[in-house]
């Protein structure tokens, strides 16, 4: 608890005394797997924030898929991943596309359940001294989401949250 004191971290939002509302622009890390990414970024937008989303980024050519490079990607080894990642130019366009995305936001909000990416996404954004929210799961805890700025459970913790911030 000293810890997460000294650090800004583990606070409980609804505790914090209530602060001019200021819209975020926000990084929504998660999963294409995750049904509920849509649905964040409607409510977060009727809130009046900003959010970059990954499925319909601002260039409007479409999100990222590994599909684009090769149909048959989940059955890769690792050196074909590597061969790919590194010099396929749709990789690295998509890679582009979501780290100007996190330049531009002043936070980032981490939708459990989701995967590396999105893990890295949060830690850059974390080392980069910007806001972090994290939307726990019910999985498995993990102690270095004490990183995280905010730790919420629901998205009226998040909203909560974000019109706190000492940000």
């Amino acid at each position: 608890m000293v810890i997460a004191l000294l650090n800004n971290r583990g606070r409980d939002p609804s505790r914090l005394p209530y602060m001019e509302k200021q819209m975020a622009r926000i990084y929504v890390a998660t999963s294409w797997r995750n049904n509920e990414q849509p649905e964040i970024i409607n409510t977060l937008t009727a809130e009046g924030h900003e959010c970059y989303d990954f499925r319909n980024p601002p260039h409007r050519e479409g999100g990222f898929h590994w599909s684009d490079i090769d149909p048959d990607w989940k059955n890769w080894d690792a050196t074909t991943y590597r061969d790919h990642l590194l010099n396929s130019p749709i990789a690295s366009h998509g890679y582009l596309s979501d780290l100007r995305g996190m330049e531009w936001a002043d936070t980032g909000l981490l939708v459990m359940k989701c995967g590396n990416s999105a893990h890295l996404e949060l830690g850059y954004m974390a080392g980069r001294g910007k806001r972090t929210i994290i939307l726990l799961d019910d999985g498995e805890p993990d102690l270095m989401r004490l990183m995280a700025d905010d730790i919420c459970v629901d998205m009226d913790e998040v909203l909560l949250a974000l019109r706190n911030s000492p940000y």
